[in-house]
């Protein structure tokens, strides 16, 4: 039997450092649209829920206009590569890497995450 998700009580960790932040309850994720969370430090990442159900974070800031914005981006695939597209200029950040797709010299910081 499958419990819905919504029903089970995980909250969404990342990885920092040595120890798992808590940064929301995963039914608060909707499928296709990223959340921005407030981290330690006032930095910020943005979490997102692919329609599979993989959960990814990245920094929340577009490193090319500088706001905290990466959260709001639109998300797809590219060579199975999931992806988010900054609203700002376009430009699309792996989810898995942070690497920048369209400047291979610009990427984000990626942080590893889980549902506990």
């Amino acid at each position: 039997m499958t419990l819905a998700p919504e029903t089970t009580g995980l909250k969404v960790q990342l990885r920092l450092s040595d120890s798992w932040f808590t940064v929301c309850d995963l039914s608060l994720l909707t499928p296709g649209r990223g959340v921005a969370v407030l981290l330690p430090g006032g930095h910020q990442a943005a979490v997102f829920r692919d329609r599979a159900d993989r959960l990814y974070a990245i920094d929340n800031r577009d490193p090319f206009g500088g706001a905290a914005v990466l959260s709001r981006g639109l998300t797809g695939t590219h060579r199975n590569c999931p992806f988010v597209a900054s609203p700002l200029l376009k430009q699309r950040f792996d989810l898995e890497t942070g690497a920048c797709l369209d400047d291979e010299t610009v990427r984000v910081t990626a942080y590893e995450v889980r549902a506990a």
